[in-house]
């Protein structure tokens, strides 16, 4: 049941990098090749690392700090400079070719688990472009000789993590409101039953995002993330906490049931029918979307739109032998779980 061409596990994917500054750990389509318009990137950062300052060229990125405490830069279009700081329950995004670094400015290991808007994000790093350009093209940049630039280590490398000298500067204001950052767990839920809430990040909420979004999905083990399907919007979820089974249609008609656990992550295409349910336990997942806004239909309003007529015949039975089937006008998202697990 384990095996499945949907998931892969995020914590045991080969590193991008790996030292005692922290580690990068990535899902693309070179791990899962069904991705499209999305992956996903674990950082761990020791305290006083920092993501060297980057860009990406195709994707944009959306972020949410595990644990931790972080100071991201960001300059942006327009000569746009935003410093912001972001802690744990807090999200972030960054539009493509915006260059920003992160910096771990708490006293623990900050966890961050962020998304791309691309299956294989390209990415350029400060170091290397300032690798790419000779002595005197950086001299006449600045205004500067070009022996100012000769005691510089240049490449078109890049060291990915790179680790601070002293105590972290946080400017004044890091703190204020800033369109980069969202305070997603502070969030009075938009679905919120006993048995499980989800909190969302999309452009109702926060207006920035553009080709992201993100659910925080939190289910008990009495209640079932209903099936449903998203019409335009595939979907790249991350297991934060607890056990849980999901089931997928593919249109061969095949059903592709499997388990998942701490670390996985899994990958929905658009408009596949699917359900997660807890096993045992409470389950914390990050759910990403590739639309701002994503769309949603659910089996129980579905079934709310036929007439039992209908509905007979396409099951073949006789109307009688119909399920007496509740008639809603919108989905619950979340239902309560009357049934053990089958």
């Amino acid at each position: 049941m384990n095996a499945s061409r949907h998931v892969r596990s995020l914590w045991n994917a080969t590193p991008v990098h790996d030292d005692a500054l922290g580690t990068i750990r990535r899902v693309t389509a070179d791990e899962l090749p069904l991705l499209e318009r999305l992956s996903i990137k674990r950082l761990l950062l020791a305290p006083g690392s920092i993501r060297e300052p980057h860009w990406h060229a195709n994707a944009n990125e959306l972020g949410y700090v595990l644990s931790g405490t972080v100071l991201i830069t960001i300059v942006d279009n327009a000569d746009a400079i935003s410093t912001l700081q972001v802690s744990a329950g807090q999200m972030f995004h960054i539009n493509s070719g915006a260059l920003h670094a992160i910096e771990n400015v708490g006293n623990g290991e900050a966890e961050l688990i962020i998304v791309f808007s691309h299956e294989r994000p390209q990415d350029f790093s400060l170091h290397a472009a300032f690798g790419s350009m000779s002595n005197a093209v950086l001299g006449n940049t600045y205004d500067l000789a070009s022996e100012a630039f000769a005691g510089l280590k240049r490449d078109t490398t890049s060291p990915y993590l790179v680790q601070r000298a002293g105590p972290p500067v946080i400017p004044e204001g890091a703190d204020r409101v800033d369109p980069h950052r969202f305070d997603i767990e502070a969030q009075s839920p938009p679905v919120d039953f006993a048995y499980g809430q989800a909190r969302v990040s999309r452009t109702q909420f926060w207006p920035a995002l553009r080709n992201l979004s993100m659910y925080s999905l939190r289910i008990a083990d009495d209640g079932m993330r209903e099936p449903h399907w998203h019409p335009d919007t595939a979907e790249l979820g991350y297991v934060h906490r607890g056990h849980a089974r999901m089931s997928i249609l593919d249109p061969d008609g095949s059903v592709d049931t499997y388990l998942l656990q701490p670390g996985d992550v899994y990958f929905i295409p658009r408009a596949y029918p699917h359900q997660i349910e807890a096993l045992g336990e409470d389950i914390h997942f990050l759910v990403f979307f590739d639309q701002p806004t994503p769309g949603d239909v659910g089996y129980r309003l579905a079934a709310s739109a036929f007439a039992p007529g209908v509905l007979a015949a396409t099951f073949g039975v006789d109307a009688a032998q119909l399920p007496e089937f509740p008639r809603v006008v919108e989905d619950p998202l979340i239902v309560a779980r009357r049934n053990p697990v089958d």
